[in-house]
């Protein structure tokens, strides 16, 4: 079965339903769906925590939104491989959100013309479905750092084109450090 559009999801940016019941069991949310994020951090791990690169970039979302896993596991593979093949391996990548919030689902049945669809049992529990991020305004969804200015034009053109796998606003912030020379 296909996914939802995500814009069936975004609107509900508020507290989750949680329904309550006199049975305690009934209350709880039975299995949580894996994550489809592989790895959050990627490249050279060893020389961004030893401080080895001069510039980063932070992407940083500019709305309130609920960022699905699969929008963000797309953003950091065409992020990573790109990155790879254009600058090499000089490069440290780190996804920053992770999706603890679980999205349910009612399951709706469809006439046979599927011009409408049932009603009833609003605010209905549902079934677990996926995964999400709740992201707040100024919040930072990914990291890039690189070693030169070269490499900093074109991780900007990489995010400018991954904009459109995300669903919300962002912005890019570069932040420069001055390495002391090795003597």
């Amino acid at each position: 079965m296909a996914l939802r559009k995500g814009s069936a999801y975004t609107k509900r940016y508020t507290r989750p339903y949680t329904r309550k019941s006199k049975k305690r069991k009934k209350s709880y949310i039975k299995t949580v769906p894996n994550a489809k994020i592989v790895k959050f951090k990627m490249g050279d791990i060893k020389g961004f925590d030893n401080n080895e690169y001069q510039i980063q970039l932070h992407v940083i979302s500019k709305e309130k939104i609920q960022l699905r896993d699969n929008a963000i596991e797309a953003v950091r593979q065409y992020l990573n491989r790109f990155i790879q093949t254009r600058i090499g391996k000089e490069f440290y990548f780190e996804v920053k959100p992770y999706p603890h919030h679980i999205l349910r689902e009612n399951k709706m049945l469809t006439g046979a013309g599927a011009d409408r669809m049932q009603t009833g049992m609003s605010r209905a529990f549902g079934k677990t479905m996926g995964r999400a991020a709740l992201i707040k305004p100024g919040q930072t969804l990914f990291i890039i750092a690189i070693k030169n200015e070269r490499a900093e034009v074109i991780a900007r053109k990489l995010i400018r084109s991954a904009k459109a796998r995300l669903p919300c606003k962002i912005r890019t912030l570069t932040f420069k450090t001055n390495i002391p020379s090795k003597k």
